[in-house]
């Protein structure tokens, strides 16, 4: 049988593994505990009657110890889960301990608004932008800060020692005396060559372009009359119409000698269109007599 007295004597006057002792008070490390003190009221291990509020992931629920179930270990726990609502969850507190002490129904109480209060504030801070402070060290810092600026100084040096060897090599100071490496002045020499490859490429297309326009404007075709459409034929007119339009301004001799030139033009350059090729057609005929006459025929 569980005798509450004797346990917490025992507790009190000798040891206890949840027991922490400060100067001025004792605390106790026990995860039922309720208020966190170390005394008779709230110890969870010397009262066979003792509830708690806990929260696990987020959720909160309410542990109660009875005295019945004081010989399984197993089973002595009750375990409710409280609602998301703090009014529903102060109403199921107030229902499941309707006849226990009022010390342990308001510490219940008071350590459940407790909770809810700091799963507020992290709510709160998990949706807000929090800065991630990453430490670096400042020797680091300042190793990798001389070693940038003496390789940028010593590219510096580099880009310039290259450039004057090759204009040297250029110019032919050194001669065939030294033997030395010709791999960059090879390459520069390559470049040269490619740009100067390239600039003469451009240019022969352009002679090559400005040739073949030359080529084909000087160029006559001759065009049978069934390819000349009668769209052709209605451009022209539009096109001597605005010829026309434009002579006005000038005296009506010259206008009236240009249209009978433009017609003369015109009558011409059909007829030359009209004109087919000569072509000899060879036939036989055949007649009673033994002999065969051939015929020709011009058309």
């Amino acid at each position: 049988m569980q005798h509450d007295d004797v346990i917490w004597s025992i507790i009190n006057g000798t040891f206890c593994s949840f027991k922490v002792r400060t100067k001025s008070q004792k605390f106790c490390r026990n995860e039922y505990n309720l208020t966190g003190l170390c005394n008779r009221a709230s110890c969870p291990l010397a009262n066979s009657q003792y509830a708690t509020v806990r929260e696990e992931k987020g959720v909160c629920y309410l542990y109660m110890k009875t005295v019945e179930r004081a010989a399984f270990p197993s089973r002595m726990w009750e375990k409710v889960k409280l609602s998301r609502s703090y009014e529903k969850a102060l109403q199921q507190i107030n229902e499941h301990l309707i006849y226990w002490p009022k010390f342990i129904k308001h510490k219940c109480k008071q350590r459940f608004t407790k909770i809810t209060q700091y799963l507020i504030r992290i709510r709160r801070l998990v949706l807000k932008r929090r800065k991630k402070l990453v430490p670096l060290s400042r020797k680091i810092e300042k190793r990798e800060r001389r070693k940038e600026e003496k390789a940028l100084i010593a590219a510096k040096i580099d880009t310039a020692i290259e450039k004057e060897l090759l204009e040297r090599l250029k110019s032919g100071t050194y001669g065939e005396i030294y033997n030395f490496p010709s791999h960059a002045f090879d390459k520069v020499m390559d470049e040269e060559v490619e740009e100067e490859s390239e600039s003469e490429k451009e240019g022969e297309e352009e002679e090559d372009e400005e040739e073949e326009e030359e080529e084909e404007e000087g160029e006559v075709e001759y065009v049978a009359e069934e390819d000349f459409e009668e769209s052709d034929i209605s451009d022209l007119e539009d096109m001597d119409r605005l010829q026309g339009d434009d002579s006005d301004d000038e005296s009506e001799s010259s206008s009236e000698s240009s249209s009978d030139d433009q017609d003369v033009k015109k009558g011409k350059k059909l007829k030359a269109r009209r004109k087919r090729p000569r072509v000899e057609i060879e036939y036989e005929q055949e007649v009673d007599q033994p002999s065969t006459s051939k015929m020709r025929a011009k058309t």
